[in-house]
């Protein structure tokens, strides 16, 4: 096991992966921007550097910086968590060129898998199904384009092939409206992703969001650890997560669940992972994979028992796998509300000081968060501020704990999304497990 390393990330995610690390005797470096020195993990952190001002582009998407870090320091890997790095193979090839490990997959398995072109190819390979599309980036030849959206059928959405969070997409109703609606995704994800080829798919109406959760040591073996929902969405943002999902049998399960392990094993992916799909009529259609851990990852950790971040740092290491299929097993319901630091009507940004702040408890009941009573959330991130996660023996019992502990919980001075999250808990469709992907946007636009 490594005697250290450095955590390149912030907030939640980076006080989880220091706790993770605490347990298997890990010494941690805790690197942070200028507006970061207060946070919970860089406090508790055996060393702390540095490495920018509060721009993420000057801080934590600074390659030079982070590297330097773990030389400086003598560290043996650096964990990039969610967001920020995790996903530049340019950043995980540095990293080891440089002596040091990287908590993930290999370079050219995050770029094999990081775009969703060539990550529909490798699916193909396993018999799992795809949205029809252009099979391709679109080229400059429109006419091209019409016949591609004619065959496949409106409604389309044109995606950027390296996108992700939301960002990168576009609905297209008609044909009128299809040339123009290229050009704008071109543009976009240029600017988001330094990337502007873009490809076309078939807008399934009624989807809900189902996502298999993996983990591969590289050396053969992979497992699946059940499925998740993540189909209360806005603006393609997961707001709530749930697992196992609603209405999902052990047969589909384990059908879907093998085809993402056989990819692992055919590519030897490296670490944590995540397939995502459109469920709708009985049928997953693969849209990408997330090649690192997942804000949601608590909730598949609360029905499995595996500590998902633990196991990420012992295959890094070169450990195989701890554990068999068959060893697999799922118990209870788990829930995950994203707590964060918004405005619940308009959902802008609300950065500020927290004056007074209460956790919730009881039984079923975790909380991750870096906020305490005092910390300021500075204006330069994400507004996610926490997660919030109950488990019960069922999804009934889940919902309900976590109908008490929105209610206990306390965050005064910001506005935060609580009186959201307590409406979709009350929500009679969600409650019933009968919702899809569209269904909150649609509730909000009521």
């Amino acid at each position: 096991m490594f005697d250290k390393i450095v955590i390149a990330n912030r907030g939640e995610i980076a006080l989880r992966i220091l706790r993770a690390c605490k347990e298997l005797d890990i010494k941690t470096v805790a690197v942070h921007s200028i507006a970061d020195r207060d946070l919970k993990h860089v406090l508790l952190a055996n060393e702390t550097l540095c490495i920018g001002p509060a721009l993420s582009v000057k801080s934590y998407l600074n390659i030079p910086a982070i590297i330097s870090a773990a030389e400086i320091t003598g560290a043996a890997a650096i964990h990039p968590g969610y967001g920020f790095l995790s996903e530049n193979p340019d950043f995980a090839e540095q990293v080891e060129r440089s002596g040091f490990i990287f908590i993930g997959p290999k370079a050219e398995t995050i770029r094999l898998m990081g775009d969703k072109v060539s990550a529909i190819h490798a699916m193909k390979k396993t018999g799992a199904l795809y949205i029809p599309g252009s099979d391709g980036p679109l080229t400059d030849d429109m006419n091209k384009n019409y016949d591609v959206a004619k065959r496949i059928g409106y409604p389309v959405i044109i995606k950027a092939s390296g996108g992700g969070g939301g960002r990168g997409m576009r609905v297209v109703y008609n044909c009128q409206n299809l040339e123009q609606s290229i050009h704008m995704t071109k543009a976009e994800a240029k600017a988001a992703f330094n990337n502007d080829i873009v490809y076309m798919e078939k807008y399934l109406e009624n989807p809900r969001h189902i996502e298999i959760q993996v983990l591969s040591d590289g050396q053969g073996s992979a497992i699946y650890l059940a499925e998740r929902d993540c189909s209360m969405q806005r603006r393609y943002q997961k707001v709530l997560e749930e697992a196992p999902a609603p209405g999902i049998t052990s047969d589909i399960r384990r059908y879907i669940g093998e085809r993402c392990s056989q990819v692992c094993m055919d590519i030897r992916y490296r670490g944590a992972g995540t397939f995502e799909f459109l469920y709708e009529n009985g049928e997953f259609y693969f849209i990408e994979m997330n090649t690192r851990i997942q804000v949601e990852h608590p909730v598949t950790e609360m029905i499995t028992g595996i500590d998902l971040v633990k196991e990420q740092l012992c295959i890094a290491a070169g450990m195989p796998l701890s554990m068999k299929q068959h060893e697999v097993k799922i118990h209870g319901h788990a829930v995950e509300c994203r707590i964060n630091a918004e405005d619940p009507h308009t959902f802008l940004p609300s950065p500020g000081k927290i004056t007074r702040f209460h956790a919730p408890g009881g039984f079923g009941v975790r909380w991750e968060s870096h906020i305490y009573a005092g910390y300021t959330v500075p204006p330069y991130y994400d507004s996610m501020i926490g997660k919030l996660i109950t488990y019960g023996e069922n999804r009934n019992m889940a919902i309900a704990r976590m109908k008490n502990a929105l209610a206990e919980l306390i965050i005064d001075g910001i506005n935060t999304n609580i009186k959201f999250q307590q409406k979709i808990i009350n929500d009679v469709n969600f409650r019933n497990g009968s919702t899809n992907i569209h269904y909150l946007e649609q509730q909000l636009s009521s």
